[in-house]
């Protein structure tokens, strides 16, 4: 059965270099034929891998797997500007998450909107409702993982991904780490070392987004506006939520994130430096 431990086994494995698929069989403990179906799984709902056949329709056949190019991940010009303002922003002031929900159709997402000082308890129970539905990976951008430390009444989210962490379900986040933000960084990551599993990774980037994505099948989006002290213009704090269902769309921001992660710094390596200065 592919799940997430598989599948992040076999991504780990073509990463640092071109594997073929019966290199990738005997790392799995499978036969050819299973790893095989896993790889086009992949390559298919995920886009992280992809495959080519050399000498193909001879018995010497050889089927290479590699990691997929995430240079040109934009379709249309839409995307493509919005790709370029995503990995030039380093602040969530800097970009709108409506820019993307303005072009999602209407069948294919949610808003909602409240405001307040803090993020109310519906949306975090909304957001731990789609979490608990992952089977495979959940992407996520963050600032500075604060949201480790969301809990409202009954809705705790790091609990929620310690849940996700105990069934195997890969975390993969992009987030600022620095001095700010060590300690949030360490909590998440003490979950590797307490249930003897590498299931969570953090690199390190600004950027803008405040965003989680659920088995490339749904994207939840947080926007804050802070209000502006000018007359006639928003005058309370408003958190805006985008919910997206769109097969592309989601894709696309798979695509991007996988972007951001594969160049930026592993959260072990900023880590091991800051308590060299601590």
């Amino acid at each position: 059965m592919l799940n997430a431990e598989v599948i992040k086994k076999i991504e780990d494995s073509v990463y640092s270099k071109p594997r073929s698929i019966q290199e990738i069989a005997e790392f799995i403990r499978k036969n050819w034929r299973t790893a095989d179906r896993y790889v086009a799984e992949i390559e298919k709902e995920f886009g992280t891998i992809a495959t080519r056949t050399f000498r193909e329709g001879t018995r010497g056949a050889l089927k290479i797997v590699y990691w997929a190019a995430v240079e040109k991940i934009s379709h249309s010009i839409i995307q493509q500007k919005l790709e370029e303002a995503l990995m030039h922003a380093k602040k969530k002031e800097e970009f709108s998450a409506f820019d993307i929900y303005q072009y999602i159709a209407d069948n294919q997402k949610e808003v909602s909107l409240e405001e307040g000082k803090e993020e109310g308890e519906q949306n975090v129970e909304g957001l731990i409702k789609y979490l608990n539905q992952a089977k495979k990976q959940v992407f996520i951008f963050s600032g500075n993982l604060s949201l480790v430390n969301l809990k409202r009444k009954d809705a705790d989210l790091f609990a929620c991904l310690e849940q996700l962490v105990k069934q195997k379900i890969s975390i993969k986040i992009i987030a600022r780490v620095d001095i700010a933000g060590k300690e949030n960084v360490e909590k998440m990551l003490s979950l590797n070392f307490k249930y003897g599993k590498e299931m969570v990774e953090i690199h390190h980037r600004d950027q803008p987004l405040r965003a989680f994505i659920i088995d490339n099948k749904v994207i939840r989006i947080k926007e804050v506006s802070e209000p502006t002290g000018k007359i006639h213009e928003l005058n309370k704090r408003m958190f805006i939520y985008y919910t997206i269902k769109d097969k592309e769309w989601t894709e696309w921001l798979t695509r991007l994130f996988w972007k951001m992660f594969s160049t930026a710094i592993a959260a072990e390596k900023r880590l091991e430096e800051m308590r060299k200065i601590l």
